[in-house]
């Protein structure tokens, strides 16, 4: 199986949250009566009654088709777009934040069917037990689950990783509620989420955020950094790609549109280095980050119950440029 006996041990059932106990091929809770298939070594543990997901939606596996092998390969090939300028630095980071916590951490990478940027410095760790949870399956994923409704025990990790998942969520404050009751006091997340950036999750894509907002979304841990994570330079060639696709409906031109983009505006990331430093980068930026801890005194029952308003002293600083016009509130 794909997770740790140590995180098997501390696995409930998303329903209620009652111990999940392995039998065969499945997890059964003895609180509810609901049985939970592991797959290829992959647990779907997916409460059904409180989920757009289904479990029968991975209990046959899909083979990727000739166009999937092809768009992947494109990816390997081509240039990017994109350039994450914080990720490697962070991930260093959080990586010495969790050994500080324990000699053996355990961490919940959420969004985690792909290694994102700059992940590989934690990956590479032995030390670490992770688990890479996501609603899909792929290459890294190791434990199938709805990130609004987390199968562990209370205080299991030492960090999570909200890998750019927060706004694929209709009920994301739901989410960092969750997080904040898995983690043990004091442990460590860290999240990346899109600002000025199109959309890419289709029917799945809700939400963008100012770094602002991201912070507060985030304002029951104590702060450790934010920032770019993601330039304007970045957003400027994703906006040009989006500008020119949108001229056409057909599949087959959007794609070459897309590889002619790449081909020609991947250079105009590497602005982003010279870029994010500076303080007007906050307003156009393509992602922002938040690295935060969660504090010893706060219950998990509290914070399900906050209030989500809260007072403009409880609001984070603006750290942009943009001087504030009163009448673009009229």
């Amino acid at each position: 199986m794909k997770v740790s006996t140590a995180i098997q041990e501390n696995l409930v059932c998303p329903h209620c949250r009652a111990r999940l106990h392995l039998r065969g091929e499945s997890f059964i809770c003895k609180g509810c009566g609901n049985n939970y298939p592991v797959i290829a070594g992959i647990p779907v543990l997916i409460d059904e009654s409180a989920s757009s997901f289904k479990i029968s939606n991975y209990e046959r596996p899909v083979p990727r088709t000739r166009a999937e092998r092809i768009k992947r390969l494109a990816r390997t090939v081509l240039p990017k777009l994109s350039l994450n300028v914080a990720a490697r630095r962070n991930y260093r980071h959080f990586r010495e934040l969790l050994v500080e916590l324990s000699p053996n951490p355990r961490v919940l990478i959420l969004g985690g069917a792909t290694a994102g940027a700059g992940i590989e410095e934690l990956l590479a760790d032995n030390r670490i037990d992770f688990v890479s949870s996501d609603a899909a399956i792929d290459d890294y994923t190791a434990l199938v689950c709805d990130a609004q409704v987390l199968p562990f025990a209370d205080q299991t990790f030492d960090g999570i990783v909200f890998q750019a998942v927060m706004f694929y969520l209709p009920d994301y404050q739901r989410c960092i509620a969750e997080m904040l009751r898995v983690l043990k006091p004091q442990g460590v997340i860290y999240s990346e989420t899109a600002f000025m950036e199109q959309v890419v999750g289709g029917e799945y894509d809700f939400y963008r955020f100012t770094l602002r907002g991201h912070e507060y979304q985030f304002r029951q841990f104590e702060k450790i950094s934010s920032g770019v994570s993601g330039g304007p330079a970045m957003a400027t060639a994703w906006s040009i790609q989006y500008l020119l696709m949108s001229f056409t409906e057909n599949p087959y031109l959007r794609a070459g549109v897309r590889v002619l983009c790449k081909c020609t505006l991947f250079w105009m990331k590497y602005f982003d280095l010279l870029l994010v430093r500076k303080r007007g980068a906050v307003d156009a930026a393509a992602g922002t980050y938040f690295m935060g801890r969660r504090p010893a005194g706060v219950a998990p029952e509290r914070v399900l119950t906050m209030e989500k308003r809260a007072s403009r002293e409880e609001a984070p600083q603006y750290q942009g440029l943009i001087e504030s016009d009163v009448r673009a509130y009229r």
